[in-house]
């Protein structure tokens, strides 16, 4: 479809008081625009003649400036714009995305100061989404944002799916509660982590979902962050009004910006209907298109890793107990007693190379297989990891030629100990040793406080560099992975060399005393808004004393859950993250993850409920196969699954992995049936999920 600009108008007005309405393009959301008496930003928004958003204003503070962008503003020019376009992501969801929405920008200008701003509102059909602009101009050059005062003011007490407003984590389990509720839960949402600070008993994260008494589904998130800090929000408990609260530097500064710039777009999605809030591209769609013009080495990855015996303690990172503290380029590893629990060893590697060949994987992950791990983590250690000398039982040479002959590509890990400064001393020479050695994506960690000291990983300093790191990896036509870093917001539309993030409590704190049943049943909506999570799912054995006697820690999900979650949980890089031992054991079950595909010509949100269940129907890149997942909460229930999305007049071969009758999360979570049914878009399928549990399908053409 091609562009298509509908209108546009210019008006010219010097009055202090002023109002603007915008709709969306099927006339359900309403957006209205006024400067109060004083000069000041404020909107509204409704859906279905409903208000949602009630009056919130709009501006930013400055340091060292007695005016600041918060009011005294004039409206100067109003321009009003359609935009109805079809674009096709590198990997995705579905192959061909439509961008259509109506557009009114604002230019404010602030007499007293001779300085003006633009405020761009761009209302589709699932939300709106609105940012701050500095054109250039001599008045308004080099500036610093002590605070950016965005609002969103509730119509009522929702209930909210949120964790807890922090610098440095967004690794926790969520909290379901009414807003009223927040403060008094906040203490008990907390959970301990490598790097974390808060800074109010009534802050929460973005992507924030809430539903409203009357059925309303409201998402608030942010979209292109960049050259800019990450939002948190903060509730106004007297009046239910959410407000932004910027991440701070080591001096407590939140930005610093230089005309032109703009802010990251504030996003706001409201429907009635649950699956639109999934089903929703609004966030890829407010960020600018992609930037890297050959793609072809950008390709969707299924990999296994030396990894989950780690997290677990059955293995180790390090490769000796003998050295209290490294000193890269110092330490004498060969004069060293190996401690015979190092997993990233030459001959273990090949084990796990030759499982994942068997099985028609793309990749291998291998951590721990470079020195300085024995004092890696909390030493505020600058110098802490080169990223290219291997232990000495860890034959770079060899297990790189071993993968090749046996067609599996090694991904690299990066782990920085969130020592920021020494990674990018050695990012080009990381990347050069990749490029030499055939790893071409890598898996990138920022565990522990951030080195520059008093920088958090949020601020917009790191998030300078986690773009940077991407960039950089793209000239070396590198796929990026990170972990602890910032929440994506839809920069992989930009950069789509950006193929996964975590950035959320992931798997492995299932080996760390677990989380909540719901968890799968919420991420989608909050954390996945932004971008596929590098979850790590696939885990099979769930008592975690089998692997090692002194962790007691469960995975609070079934076996067919755990399948599920490869459709549920949207990536083009899937992880089977527990051990060949255990897949062994499970060689039926584990087909599904060998079966399943990566990258979707279509995506069908067929039933959805935040902490309670989710199903989802996708069709494969440039097949006829379908997958379908169903994640559960901890209320068991039944599906009547209907394949109307099948082609009509087709066949096909449904293979059913579902909970066995008495399977639950808890108690008998290895419980699973398999069961095969021709099937056509006139079929119907009776389901039962249990407690944490799902169901997961592939459908065949016959």
């Amino acid at each position: 479809m091609k562009n298509i600009l509908a209108f546009v108008g210019l008006i010219l007005i010097t009055v202090s008081s002023y109002g603007q309405s915008l709709s969306s393009p099927n006339s359900k959301l309403e957006l209205n625009f006024e400067l109060a008496e004083n000069g000041t930003p404020t909107y509204t928004l409704s859906y279905k003649g409903k208000e949602v958003i009630a009056q919130s204003k709009l501006g930013l503070e400055l340091v060292n400036d007695d005016k600041s962008l918060l009011n005294g503003f004039e409206v100067k020019d109003v321009s009003n714009s359609s935009f109805d376009d079809t674009w096709s992501p590198v990997w995705g969801e579905q192959s061909s995305i439509r961008n259509h929405y109506n557009e009114l920008a604002l230019t404010l200008n602030q007499p007293e100061k001779d300085r003006h701003i633009i405020i761009r509102f761009r209302l589709f059909d699932e939300g709106l989404g609105f940012r701050y602009e500095f054109p250039q101009q001599d008045n308004l050059v080099y500036f610093v944002i002590k605070e950016e005062h965005t609002e969103f003011a509730m119509t009522g007490d929702h209930t909210a799916f949120w964790i807890p407003g922090d610098y440095d984590s967004q690794e926790y389990d969520y909290t379901t509660s009414k807003l009223s509720e927040i403060k008094d839960l906040f203490d008990i949402a907390l959970t301990d982590n490598a790097s974390q600070e808060q800074f109010s008993k009534t802050g929460v994260q973005t992507s924030l979902m809430m539903k409203t008494d009357d059925d309303l589904y409201i998402n608030l998130h942010e979209a292109a962050l960049k050259e800019y800090s990450l939002m948190n929000l903060n509730l106004d408990e007297s009046t239910l009004t959410f407000k932004s609260w910027l991440t701070p530097d080591a001096i407590g500064n939140k930005g610093y910006l230089q005309a032109p710039a703009v802010s990251p777009w504030r996003t706001i999605m409201v429907t009635d209907d649950a699956r639109d809030i999934l089903a929703s591209n609004m966030t890829l769609n407010l960020n600018e298109p992609n930037e890297i013009e050959d793609t072809s080495w950008i390709k969707p990855i299924k990999y296994m890793g030396v990894w989950w015996e780690m997290i677990t303690g059955k293995s180790s990172w390090n490769y000796t107990d003998e050295l209290p503290s490294v000193k890269l380029g110092e330490t004498d590893y060969s004069k060293t007693k190996p401690n015979e629990k190092h997993a990233a060893n030459t001959e273990h590697v090949k084990e796990y190379i030759d499982f994942a060949s068997k099985h028609g994987f793309d990749a291998l992950l291998v951590e721990g297989w470079n020195e300085g791990w024995e004092d890696w983590f909390g030493h505020s250690k600058d110098y802490v990891f080169d990223f290219v000398t291997p232990y000495p039982d860890f034959d770079v040479k060899e297990i790189q030629e071993y993968a090749a002959s046996k067609d599996i590509e090694m991904m690299m890990h990066h782990e920085t100990s969130g020592a920021i400064r020494n990674y990018e001393r050695h990012l080009d020479t990381a990347y050069q040793f990749m490029n030499k050695y055939g790893y071409t994506s890598v898996k990138s960690g920022y565990v522990g406080d951030i080195i520059p000291r008093g920088e958090h990983h949020y601020g917009q300093w790191a998030i300078n560099h986690y773009l940077y790191a991407v960039k950089k990896a793209a000239d070396y036509k590198i796929m990026v992975n990170a972990h602890e870093a910032v929440r994506p917001t839809g920069l992989r539309r930009t950069y789509p060399n950006l193929i996964g993030n975590e950035s959320a409590r992931g798997t492995e704190f299932q080996a760390f005393g677990g989380s909540k049943p719901n968890h799968v049943t919420i991420l989608p909506f909050t954390r996945l808004i932004g971008g596929p999570m590098d979850y790590t799912p696939g885990i099979f054995e769930m008592d975690i004393s089998k692997l090692n006697p002194d962790n007691n820690s469960h995975v609070n999900s079934t076996i067919a859950n755990q399948l599920a979650l490869y459709v549920t949980m949207y990536s083009p890089l899937q992880m089977a993250a527990d051990l060949p031992e255990n897949y062994k054991r499970y060689m039926d079950a584990f087909q599904f993850i060998k079966d399943v595909a990566l990258d979707w010509d279509e995506s069908h949100y067929l039933e959805a409920e935040p902490g309670e269940y989710i199903t989802v129907a996708r069709k494969a890149k440039d097949s006829s196969s379908w997958f379908v997942g169903n994640v559960n909460g901890t209320t068991p229930r039944k599906t009547k699954l209907d394949l109307d999305f099948l082609e009509k007049g087709k066949t096909y071969q449904a293979t059913i992995y579902a909970d066995a009758k008495d399977a639950h999360y808890k108690t008998n979570p290895q419980a699973y049936k398999i069961s095969t049914k021709k099937v056509t878009s006139n079929s119907a399928l009776k389901l039962k999920s249990a407690a944490g549990g799902g169901f997961a399908i592939s459908i065949i053409e016959k």
